[in-house]
């Protein structure tokens, strides 16, 4: 008597069984503001604020993500709330491994069956900084990572044809960088990167409204403004919001309105160094890829590529189509996670660490 299914079955569930014993592969978008995991089969299962509560005297985690958001602002002196990660790369790494082991934890990665990880970084990252990188990630459980580089993650987790001869023109504008590159053939062609982002944004909002109704604003604040009336070129309804603070010179509360033109101002000089970056990268585009670029135009991505009117302003200052990528704030972790599916199929645009 046969066994049920056959050899085809029987193979089949040998390469089920073999998965499982090695664990699901990551794939880990490390950003200034938040952090994205991706799980292999499951797609994104954590999308957390890169934030750490530490206490001050033993430097102990105290919490980490969400947990640490909250008790942002509202700590005791002996509790801190850090960001281990400023404009991109690794600011202090021990915490940046014990935030990410946090997370590794919670996506649902075993502690003994250490996964493969591709972890994204800025294109000019220096080796200094990815190297910190990859030890973080090895610290907190991988077994072996993976590096890709965000722009690219960004073009295939926006659907760009980046295997092709044809050229595709992409910017990630994250938290605290923006990376701006032609891709072709699998590879990138020519690229910029300024350690400027939406961390940027909220901090021209907080100094345009201090400067000018003399109102200290929280870092929540000035987030939900960018985010709620924040745009980058004239809308065709103006907004406006009401905003608390605390005066500067009585120190006491105080509610000011704010129009979207008031706010637009006040991010102008943030916009016109992303105009200039796309610009540059347009500038040394070699001939034979500007046709596609000039035909197929700019993709954006990124959660601060959500700004109002932000497609509208480059469309107008560059010349070319510009369209904002579905679920833009997903794009690099959505890129990075294909690749942790199939490492073998998308291995070329993948730097490998030694395996340890």
């Amino acid at each position: 008597m046969s066994t049920a299914g056959g050899p085809a079955a029987r193979e089949g569930w040998r390469t089920r069984a073999r998965r499982a014993l090695l664990g699901s592969d990551l794939a880990v978008d490390l950003g200034t503001a938040s952090t994205l995991v991706h799980r292999s089969g499951r797609g994104v299962v954590l999308d957390e604020p890169s934030l750490v509560a530490v206490d001050a005297a033993t430097g102990r985690l105290v919490a980490a993500g969400r947990e640490a958001e909250e008790m942002h602002g509202r700590t005791p002196a002996r509790v801190l709330t850090l960001r281990p990660l400023a404009d991109g790369v690794v600011t202090d790494a021990d915490l940046t491994e014990q935030m990410l082991r946090q997370f590794v934890g919670r996506a649902g990665a075993s502690p003994l069956l250490r996964p493969r990880m591709v972890v994204c970084v800025p294109t000019t990252v220096t080796a200094v900084e990815r190297g910190a990188l990859e030890d973080a990630a090895l610290r907190a459980g991988a077994r072996r990572v993976f590096v890709l580089e965000e722009v690219m993650a960004a073009a295939i987790g926006a659907g760009l044809p980046v295997h092709d001869a044809r050229a595709s023109l992409v910017a990630d504008v994250g938290g605290g960088t923006t990376d701006v590159a032609v891709i072709s053939l699998g590879g990138v062609v020519n690229a910029r990167s300024l350690r400027v982002g939406g961390e940027d944004m909220h901090d021209a909002v907080a100094a345009g409204v201090r400067a000018e109704h003399e109102l200290l604003l929280g870092e929540r604040s000035s987030q939900h403004i960018t985010h709620t009336v924040g745009a980058a070129y004239p809308l065709a309804q103006e907004q406006r919001m009401r905003v608390r603070g605390r005066d500067v010179r009585t120190g006491l509360p105080r509610t000011v309105e704010l129009s979207s033109g008031q706010v637009r101002r006040m991010l102008e000089p943030v916009v016109l160094q992303l105009v200039d970056l796309v610009t540059a990268v347009l500038d040394v585009c070699p001939p034979e890829l500007a046709g596609d670029v000039l035909e197929d135009g700019l993709t954006l991505t990124g959660g601060a590529a959500q700004l109002q009117g932000l497609p509208e302003r480059l469309r107008g200052e560059l010349g070319v189509p510009v369209r904002l990528a579905d679920q833009p704030r997903l794009a690099v972790v959505r890129g990075a996670g294909a690749c942790a599916d199939d490492v073998a199929a998308l291995e070329k645009v993948l730097v490998a660490t030694p395996a340890r």
